[in-house]
């Protein structure tokens, strides 16, 4: 009974953020007042984190849910200005880190500790090099430089790689091609078919992910 409850808790909090976060992508250029837009926006990863929080009652249930809060945060904020906005992505990837060093993988074969490894360094210098305005190329390098560190633990943690992992490195893309619209890609339609999409199902991977594997490992449901 308990489990069941547990269930029917927090399932519809999945169900609310796949809505929120899909509607959004075909409203985002709809003549909707700015504020209510940038809210909704805020309501698709805003969901994972209420998901997290009543999905897992621990440390770990909580940094993942701070992880997502940050997000949601950072989605609205990058409406207002984009620094506001990758300030609260940077402190949640400081959060995932913290996190992702809680589980450290025990055994990291040569491979995979090669792709963590070559992953930061390669992921900054794509970064530092894709704005033509050479201005603000140290900021965008010092961003990313969190965002990849984050995504190689990520990868590199005992979550499974094939969501957790992997929905880092789409996290990684999306916000490349931020990047990429103030270079190679400014005035493409690429960046404002895919950045929602890679960046939203990234943040779902990684959410449902590390709290499968939690409560695998320690079935916390709430009472």
């Amino acid at each position: 009974m308990v489990v069941k409850r547990a269930l029917v808790e927090s399932r519809p909090w999945l169900l609310l953020s796949l809505v929120a976060a899909i509607s959004y992508y075909f409203v985002s250029d709809a003549p909707i007042p700015g504020l209510y837009l940038m809210l909704w926006k805020g309501l698709g990863v805003g969901f994972l984190a209420i998901f997290a929080s009543v999905r897992h009652h621990s440390l770990d249930g909580w940094l993942i849910a701070g992880v997502m809060a940050l997000g949601a945060i950072g989605d609205m904020l990058i409406e207002i200005d984009l620094i506001y906005g990758a300030i609260a992505f940077l402190l949640g990837h400081i959060v995932a880190i913290a996190l992702y060093a809680r589980h450290r993988r025990p055994t990291v074969t040569i491979s995979q500790r090669a792709f963590a490894i070559l992953l930061v360094p390669a992921v900054v210098l794509i970064a530092w090099a894709l704005p033509i305005d050479r201005s603000g190329a140290t900021g965008i390098a010092v961003y990313t430089l969190f965002l990849s560190v984050m995504a190689a633990m990520a990868w590199t943690s005992d979550f499974p790689r094939y969501r957790v992992g992997t929905g880092a490195l789409m996290f990684v893309a999306s916000d490349l091609l931020i990047f990429a619209r103030f270079g190679p890609l400014e005035g493409s339609v690429l960046p404002e078919w895919l950045i929602w999409p890679l960046y939203y199902f990234g943040q779902f991977l990684i959410c449902t992910g590390v709290i499968q594997t939690l409560r695998h490992k320690d079935p916390r449901v709430p009472t």
